[in-house]
């Protein structure tokens, strides 16, 4: 017969459960991988037996295991040594900074060795801040690395800088088409500058060399430990297939989506993961999906509430930043953006979009679109809903990726038919400033809008889109709370802020619903697996400018401490 007796119990805190009504308890016990109770500080300790380890909170807040909901893992680890350089803020700020960064790696390398880089960003470059009609260009670059090709990715994974080498390497020049929705920049005398955005990327990212699948696995088990220290326990991987065989260091490919087959077989995988399939590149058609999905089935895993296929990704236009997203209103500066599907016309390319989101729809698959102008997102939702009406599905919990400028009527419909939206506050966070200057102060104070979404009863979910924001829950709770922007304290639309309850539903229990899992994940509630995050302080009642600063203590998966923080032994018995 099983012991009942739990074996390990967390008391004396602050236990917030985020069920349906945010209770808030003392302690919580853990039996094997399960919980089994929750309730207060007497009740707890009334549980244990000799072979109980008890967690002393002395205060302390406990919250379920946090779900980054859009967070690249693959990618993510790929963009650290050895595989990559840092050329983000804060550790550059200028382009002469990342000219130097080329420098000693050019220096390092081998002659004709690739250089790769990621993580700069315009808005933070000390030149461009100087002269509005200063960008980075190949001749920058060309300086250090005259035989060295480079290629840098910006900070949005949505644009790379290349010098002149990566371009000859690429078979790249100004009579080169880039595929649908791609854009190869030329200055004014039609001349190369090095910049490629949206799916000309893969012009050059499709030269640069593959790691093996052991380094794949290598680069996803140190984010996964990394992810334990900032308590994030699950996380949704949003794209490998296919269709990412071109990206940075094929970070949404098929080799990646061995990586974690092979990791959970081999009982490695140490956290949730869930993923959508990739099966057409960005600029790809409804031919692309069918491919794709025909190669790419969802395979057999041990434990799938360790890894687990649930959808297909599509992207359906760019990013604000770069003026890409497709807008009803033009930015400033002229221009709507369009979508990045095949097609010749905007028409046509509407009609290969609903045509792309109808295929995965009716092949049984959870949708999440990659989609940011608010001409691009009506378009998406709109394409849910016709693909429903023709193969009805009750539950298909398809969802808009980023949804930016998302107005109220696509709201309105999303919540109708229990679809989500999945944002992202920490990018709100480090560049709401830089969007004034690129769709204009009033809708820039709008993007985002997490409050609206809510009052309209659409389950929202935060996410960091690491390796575009590192993957820190608590600058997304925070500026969720706050709506303030990094570089100059100055509030973005705050009528959009949400509550502390709001927004660490975003990050648990409506994330684990995204996961078709909120049945045994998402909170602290007897039944649900174990997988915990430990605060060092109390959170509830916190100034919201102090959630920045909140460290996470411990870290339980699957009813395992996967991390202590160095110097909190104490409070463990």
């Amino acid at each position: 017969m099983n012991d009942p007796t739990p074996t390990l119990i967390l008391t004396g805190g602050q236990v917030l459960t985020v069920d349906p009504h945010f209770t808030v308890a003392e302690g919580v016990a853990v039996r094997g991988s399960d919980i089994v109770a929750v309730g207060g500080d007497a009740e707890m300790r009334a549980l244990a037996g000799p072979g109980t380890r008890i967690v002393e909170l002395n205060g302390r807040t406990v919250l379920p295991g946090i779900n980054d909901s859009h967070l690249h893992g693959a990618a993510y680890g790929m963009t650290k040594p050895p595989f990559a350089i840092d050329v983000g803020h804060p550790t550059v700020r200028s382009i002469a900074d990342i000219v130097a960064a080329v420098r000693r790696a050019v220096r390092a390398a081998r002659p004709g060795e690739w250089i790769v880089g990621l993580g700069w960003d315009p808005g933070y470059l000390a030149e461009c801040l100087a002269d509005p009609l200063r960008f980075p260009h190949r001749r920058d670059l060309d300086v250090v690395a005259p035989d060295n090709p480079v290629c840098l990715t910006d900070f949005s994974s949505h644009m790379v800088w290349v010098n002149s080498a990566a371009l000859r390497r690429s078979g790249i020049d100004a009579a080169s088409v880039p595929p649908p929705g791609g854009v190869v920049d030329q200055d004014p005398d039609g001349e190369l500058t090095g910049i490629l955005r949206e799916a000309a990327q893969a012009l050059v990212l499709a030269e640069l060399p593959s790691p093996t699948v052991a380094q794949r696995r290598q680069a996803i088990q140190g984010v996964v430990r990394e992810l334990h220290t900032r308590g994030i326990t699950s996380y949704t991987e949003p794209g490998l297939g296919p269709g990412g065989a071109t990206t940075f260091f094929g970070g949404l490919s098929t080799d990646n989506w061995t990586a974690y087959a092979d990791l959970a077989a081999r009982g490695e995988l140490q956290a949730r993961i869930s993923v959508l399939l990739l099966p057409a590149p960005m600029g790809g058609s409804a031919d692309d999906v069918r491919k794709g999905l025909s190669e790419l089935r969802r395979p057999e895993s041990a434990d799938e509430r360790v890894l687990r296929a649930i959808g297909v990704k599509i992207f359906a236009d760019g990013v604000p930043p770069n003026r890409t997203a497709w807008m009803n209103e033009p930015y400033a500066g002229g221009g709507h953006g369009a979508l990045c599907v095949h097609g010749a016309t905007p028409a046509l390319q509407v009609d290969e979009l609903r045509a792309m989101i109808r295929v995965a729809h009716e092949a049984g698959f959870q949708l999440g679109v990659h989609v940011t102008g608010d001409r691009a997102i009506d378009t998406v939702v709109d394409a849910f809903l016709a693909a429903n009406a023709s193969a009805p599905r009750p539950d298909a919990r398809h969802y808009v990726i980023h949804g930016d400028f998302i107005g109220a009527d696509s709201l309105t419909k999303l919540a109708a038919h229990g679809y989500g939206v999945n944002m992202n506050p920490a990018i709100k966070w480090t560049i709401s400033d830089l969007m004034d200057e690129v769709v204009g102060p009033e809708r820039s104070a709008h993007q985002w809008p997490v409050r609206s979404a809510v009052e309209a009863g659409v389950t929202v979910c935060a996410s960091s889109d690491a390796p575009i924001t590192r993957p820190d829950w608590r600058q997304g709770v925070a500026g969720m709370m706050l709506r303030e922007s990094k570089a100059s304290g100055r509030r973005s639309g705050p009528e959009e802020c949400v509550s502390l309850a709001d927004a660490l539903r975003a990050y648990t229990v409506n994330p684990a619903r995204q996961d078709f899992a909120e049945d045994w994940k998402g909170s602290v509630e007897p039944g649900k697996v174990a997988d915990l995050c430990v605060l060092d302080r109390p959170l509830l009642h916190l100034d919201p400018h102090e959630i920045t600063d909140v460290e996470v203590d411990l870290t339980v998966f699957d009813g395992r401490i996967v991390h202590e923080r160095a110097g909190n032994e104490a409070g463990v018995a």
